[in-house]
């Protein structure tokens, strides 16, 4: 998903520019990162697909089935259109678990999970490795059920809370965990009276450098200033005017090999 104008030349126009040669590395040279969405409300989504789509941006949306400010949650039906849409353009998707289940501390036999969204909200329960990777599959299932396209063989546990005896269950069953790089924390999900959106913008622009993972999310309950509205689109081209491209967790080198092994690839398409 590099983020670049596209300019159509003729064949002529190519043979006859002594530079023409040297675009193919300049477009090579571009830094990479890497920007995830989580799901939230909602409510500022379509405000973010639309930037997105003006810049062409490509992004890889981590999503569970949350509470929404409007419809019957984040991959319930009245969100379908929004998640197909999404697809159409590009993007790429993994899980989020299905319930943003936080885990909490690994016990003899599993796990202690504590679920923010679904029935068992606000809830301390005991999962075993296999309930914990079903619920990382149905969130998985509902994404291709969905948008018809495979989900990366990737998950992001909701907090970014893992142990490794949580990240071994999850890759026994498929799923690589995906964090953020320091940088990449773009810090919507904070208090917006102590860290304003202009403040979180030039940290971005001053800190981010080539290979990181980003992370932000489709609306958040606490924060009183939204942050998508004023920072997203500054930030993409700000990036740009420095000399980033923004990519998918398809293309990125510590996932690229998994992915390729897991053999992700569109529903319905042949294996290669």
């Amino acid at each position: 998903p590099a983020i670049f104008s596209i300019v159509i030349f003729s064949h002529t126009a190519l043979a006859a520019d002594p530079n023409a040669d040297k675009a193919p590395s300049t477009v090579a040279a571009c830094k990479p990162v890497y920007l995830t969405l989580d799901t939230g409300h909602m409510a500022v989504a379509p405000l973010m697909a639309d930037i997105l789509n003006r810049h062409q941006v490509k992004v890889t949306f981590f999503a569970a089935n949350e509470r929404t400010q409007t419809g019957n949650g984040s991959l319930g039906s009245d969100w379908a259109p929004w998640w197909k849409a999404r697809a159409g353009e590009g993007h790429e998707f993994a899980s989020h678990t299905w319930d943003h289940v936080y885990w909490r501390a690994d016990l003899p036999n599993g796990f202690r999970m504590q679920p923010s969204a679904g029935p068992s909200e606000g809830k301390s329960l005991q999962w075993t490795a296999d309930q914990y990777c079903e619920e990382l599959g149905k969130s998985a299932r509902q994404l291709e059920a969905i948008t018809g396209r495979k989900t990366l063989p990737l998950f992001r546990a909701p907090g970014g809370k893992t142990s490794p005896a949580l990240l071994a269950a999850a890759k026994s069953c498929g799923y690589a965990h995906v964090g953020w790089s320091p940088a990449g924390f773009l810090g919507d999900e904070l208090a917006s009276d102590k860290y304003p959106n202009d403040f979180l913008l030039k940290k971005a622009l001053r800190d981010i450098r080539s290979g990181d993972v980003l992370v932000a999310h489709l609306g958040i309950w606490s924060r009183k200033d939204p942050w998508a509205p004023e920072v997203l689109e500054p930030l993409i081209t700000g990036l740009q005017s420095r000399g980033f491209c923004f990519k998918t967790l398809r293309d990125h080198p510590d996932y690229k090999t998994w992915i390729e092994s897991r053999g992700s690839r569109p529903v319905g398409a042949p294996a290669k």
